[in-house]
């Protein structure tokens, strides 16, 4: 009888993404998202061809429990706020929470619905809002960002759909830091450089 062969696996930009979100080993976990990402910051930048020469803006981050990252944030209609770090999450979230007060200040527009179906098998429709603008730090802003809406104060998260506007991007551990490309320019007031006491006190 011939042995059966060992399953191989060729590794994907997609695929090393999905691993991201799991359970996995502490000292594997930053070494996979920090390879993923430079992966992905090469090949998208090969895909459009706009990388080269563009300034680049680094965000620092920083690690709470369980490898989780954060940068520092603000939404225009709303305030500063924490954004987790999520690049196996589709979309940036917001709250129920922040999405009132944006409606209020008429800062946003409702976009779609998108249909989910959690872990326990519970359907979930999900509505999509884009935001006017959102900044990543001190100077990274970025425009028309969509956003899901999750339930009551939820955690908000800063996922593909505003990393992939400031793509070619790099998430790096040591030290904790975002490096994006492509930021926009806003014509308006003076920025305020965001602080860290700013945003530990936000929802989310």
């Amino acid at each position: 009888m011939r042995p059966t062969p060992t399953p191989t696996f060729r590794p994907s930009c997609t695929r090393a993404l999905s691993l991201v979100p799991r359970p996995i080993g502490p000292r594997i976990r930053p070494l996979i998202v920090s390879v993923a990402l430079v992966f992905l910051a090469m090949t998208t930048a090969s895909a459009d061809g706009s990388a080269a020469g563009d300034p680049s803006v680094r965000v620092a981050m920083w690690e709470k429990s369980a490898a989780t990252f954060y940068v520092a944030g603000e939404i225009a209609g709303f305030g500063p706020v924490e954004l987790m770090v999520d690049t196996g999450s589709g979309y940036t979230t917001i709250n129920e929470q922040t999405l009132s007060v944006l409606k209020s200040r008429n800062a946003t527009r409702y976009v779609k619905d998108l249909q989910g179906v959690l872990a326990d098998g519970t359907e979930l429709r999900v509505p999509v809002y884009v935001i006017e603008r959102l900044r990543i730090g001190n100077s990274c802003w970025l425009t028309d960002v969509e956003a899901a809406v999750f339930p009551g104060t939820a955690r908000q998260i800063l996922g593909l759909s505003a990393l992939r506007r400031a793509a070619p991007f790099v998430f790096s551990v040591d030290p904790p830091a975002l490096t994006l490309s492509r930021c926009e320019e806003f014509a308006g007031e003076p920025e305020r450089p965001l602080r860290l006491s700013d945003v530990l006190n936000t929802p989310g």
